[in-house]
């Protein structure tokens, strides 16, 4: 769709880290096989692997339309960190994740695939360099630096200073360090506040630029299937107060997520055009929009048992 600079090519990228095993049981960090599964097998039938990496990320999407809204599905120890998936519900972030790791997954290992193969997909997303090291202070907890890390590692670019009437922004990031009575993490360890306020000091002088919500109508011709939408907020503390994935239907660029919102179901859906989500609320600023790449694929594709 598009024939100059936003067109993205995965070079220059980092090799995915070995899998890491669970650093806690597998019923707790993985939740809902069966409709992992399912959408495993549909891939398979329809040959969702000879798709481009955003079709393949909104295949995924749409088989979540209607799970259910919850929150803090990462939040499952009290001290010991490890990549978490759950199909039974999920957040606004987790949504993505979820739909982005499976479209990787296919491309990057052959079959069959097992719930370990997703949470290595997961966290390399997820954690900073692509490693969980079981401590909550791997996990990156600001799609800033997820947008950043992933960029740096060649998984992914950040388009949006690249679209016409993208401005650069600059906030005081204190959420977590505000906040940390809301965190199961940083309630059992307060030791963990201080560092946590080091990073969000980092990912307050990180170069980031928004599309303001008046020229987001513009901005739609250049937004693709799978792009990974962060909503930019009016907040004084914070970058971000939502994300979603862009879907293409009738020419015009609509948002996926996982909502909250009570009039919405509390779940995932296909809601309106971009433009007029961002505008249905003064509390939206604009959007952020990352485009990822497929990662490196595994050498189990060197092998003539499973070459396809």
């Amino acid at each position: 769709m598009l024939g100059w600079a936003l067109v993205t090519g995965a070079t220059g990228q980092t090799p995915v880290p070995p899998l890491n095993p669970p650093r806690l049981p597998l019923s707790v960090v993985f939740q809902g096989e069966s409709k992992f599964q399912a959408i495993i097998a549909k891939a398979e039938r329809e040959n969702w692997r000879k798709l481009p990496l955003g079709e393949r990320t909104i295949r995924a999407a749409r088989e979540m339309i209607g799970t259910p809204y919850v929150n803090y599905t990462l939040e499952v120890h009290d001290t010991i960190e490890s990549p978490v998936v759950s199909f039974k519900g999920m957040d606004c972030w987790t949504y993505y994740e979820n739909a982005l790791a499976i479209a990787r997954m296919l491309r990057y290992k052959p079959g069959p695939y097992k719930p370990q193969d997703m949470l290595q997909m997961v966290e390399i997303e997820r954690y900073r360099k692509g490693i969980c090291t079981g401590n909550y202070l791997s996990r990156m907890h600001h799609l800033e630096e997820v947008f950043h890390d992933n960029q740096r590692r060649g998984y992914a670019t950040n388009i949006t200073s690249r679209i016409p009437g993208a401005v650069k922004i600059s906030r005081e990031i204190r959420e977590m360090t505000v906040q940390w009575k809301s965190y199961r993490y940083l309630r059992s360890n307060t030791a963990l506040i201080e560092p946590m306020g080091k990073i969000e000091a980092q990912v307050s002088n990180l170069p980031v630029h928004h599309v303001p919500k008046a020229q987001v109508r513009h901005a739609e011709k250049y937004l693709q299937n799978g792009d990974i939408c962060a909503i930019t907020s009016n907040g004084q503390y914070g970058y971000t107060s939502h994300v979603g994935l862009i879907i293409r239907v009738n020419d015009r660029a609509y948002f996926t997520h996982a909502t909250s919102d009570r009039d919405k179901g509390r779940m995932v859906v296909i809601d309106r055009p971009i433009t007029d989500y961002v505008n249905e609320t003064s509390k939206h600023a604009g959007i952020i929009i990352c485009r990822p790449n497929d990662v490196p694929p595994s050498t189990l594709w060197q092998s003539s048992v499973v070459k396809q």
